[in-house]
């Protein structure tokens, strides 16, 4: 497993983690609709919540919100439309979050930011 790889599921170990402290009930990860894929989906107050993950170890390039660009947005709303329609979910009771992970591998840290309804 690469690198960038191996720090994506990290971060998205540590969402998980941060979910269920903050009482969401998860229902599938890395969900695969075609060739997209859905990091976490999971389940709060009625709602079905689609959660993207976006990690960075360095600056570099930007933090981990910079990561989540267009054409990002549009493969998500791909499959979560595709993920609704076999599923035959209400449209009404949906939410999509962006949750952010910027590791801080000195200090051995990790800052999440939950950023919800995106669009």
């Amino acid at each position: 497993m690469k690198y960038n790889q191996r720090i994506g599921k990290f971060g998205e170990i540590l969402v998980k983690n941060y979910l269920v402290r903050h009482k969401y009930d998860i229902i599938s990860l890395n969900e695969k609709i075609s060739f997209k894929e859905i990091d976490i989906i999971a389940k709060k107050d009625k709602k079905i919540i689609f959660v993207e993950v976006k990690t960075r170890s360095s600056n570099i390039y930007g933090d981990s919100v910079d990561s989540f660009n267009v054409s990002k947005m549009n493969n998500l709303k791909t499959a979560i439309e595709k993920y609704i329609f076999e599923n035959k979910i209400n449209e009404k009771y949906l939410q999509i979050d962006l949750i952010a992970v910027d590791i801080n591998r000195p200090q051995k840290t990790a800052k999440i930011k939950h950023f919800k309804n995106i669009f």
